[in-house]
């Protein structure tokens, strides 16, 4: 029994001789619950909504009410004319749009029927459903409370109208998501454990006392795996178009060059959780376990961002792959050009050169 206690205590001590291995191994538990328990919701919360109201009579202001005084629904503004609506959606300012026919109060009392149509982002169906599920009960508790005050049963008809997505396809949501989260997860994790079989090998220590410059070597270390990286950009490209029909709506050249910059930064973290660590069992456990949940949960890969408490959003500003699956989205569904992706294109830029910085910097520690 003494020899057995003697082992336990052994391992024990082994465990906890790693202050990094013990944080994942205690840490990573916590850290999924409360992402689980905070970001997985079914709820849409928050959506900001646009109002194209031509008669802005008392019914349209009494629906406009309603609307505003809801949780779902955030009052964002009026348009001004039809051809702002899918400008809006573009710019990413709303989630749903609420039309207005002419003259909405006039023929609700002379015909008995008006007509109000929904205009929402269908790239994601799931949540483009729960948004025009939300508006037409709102619309329908207008309608009861117009049959209590009038004994008429006036008919408001909502018709919903899905951009980008009509045919309302699941692969226009996940598509992008997937390609974030595996360029992400096998460029991070390539290149972490390839730095720390070195390390435990202790070849990395003749690499770092060799006349080779640091920033020279980390880039060296990239670049095999950057062209690897490359071969699967291209096999997602091309089962996303032949095998899934997803469509590349936008410029071909501007989707392989934001993902090329994106391939690039998902090495470069790799690269830093490799200078951070000593083992490849840690390098796995950093960038396969803890690297996956919040990529799933945080980037909007599969629940909406939105829909997060204010914490939770604001640690998603941090993970790479919530701005390359925004850019995916705004090229490859929607169509658009360059300048809509130049935020995206900056931030992916500054998380390359810090990632690089912080590594590069670590590198020199240990040479001195």
């Amino acid at each position: 029994m003494k020899q057995f206690m003697t082992f336990v205590k052994k391992e024990f001590l082994h465990i906890f001789r790693d202050p990094l291995t013990t944080a994942i191994l205690l840490g990573l538990p916590m850290l999924m619950l409360v992402l689980f328990g905070f970001a997985i919701t079914t709820e849409v919360k928050n959506t900001q909504v646009a109002i194209y109201d031509p008669s802005r009579d008392a019914a349209t202001e009494a629906i406009i009410n309603k609307l505003r005084a809801n949780d779902y629904f955030v009052f964002k503004r009026y348009l001004n004319s039809p051809e702002e609506i899918e400008t809006a959606f573009q710019r990413g300012e709303v989630g749903l749009v609420v039309v207005f026919s002419e003259r909405f109060y006039e023929n609700l009392l002379h015909t008995g029927e008006a007509q109000v149509q929904l205009i929402t982002d269908g790239s994601d169906p799931n949540t483009a459903t729960t948004l025009t599920t939300y508006a037409t009960n709102i619309i329908g508790s207008y309608q009861q409370d117009l049959l209590q005050l009038s004994g008429v049963p006036y008919q408001i008809v909502p018709q919903i109208k899905l951009l980008y997505n009509p045919q309302m396809k699941g692969a226009y949501q996940f598509v992008p998501g997937v390609m974030g989260m595996v360029l992400m997860l096998i460029c991070a994790m390539m290149t972490s454990i390839a730095i720390a079989r070195e390390k435990e090998m202790g070849t990395m220590e003749v690499l770092l006392v060799s006349p080779m410059k640091p920033l020279v070597m980390i880039l060296a270390k990239t670049v095999p795996y950057f062209f690897l990286s490359i071969v699967n950009l291209t096999n997602i490209l091309l089962l996303s178009k032949f095998m899934l029909g997803l469509p590349i709506a936008g410029s071909l050249v501007w989707l392989v060059g934001i993902s090329l910059l994106f391939i690039f930064v998902s090495l470069a973290l790799g690269i830093l959780i490799s200078s951070m660590v000593n083992t490849q069992l840690v390098a796995l456990l950093i960038s396969g376990m803890a690297l996956m949940v919040p990529i799933m949960l945080l980037s909007g890969m599969m629940f909406p961002v939105e829909n997060m408490p204010w914490f939770l959003r604001a640690i998603s500003n941090v993970i790479p792959a919530r701005w390359y699956i925004i850019a995916v989205k705004k090229i490859m569904i929607e169509g658009l050009g360059l300048s809509s992706i130049l935020k995206e294109l900056a931030i992916l830029g500054g998380m390359a050169v810090f990632f690089i910085a912080v590594s590069l910097h670590k590198f020199k520690n240990r040479l001195e």
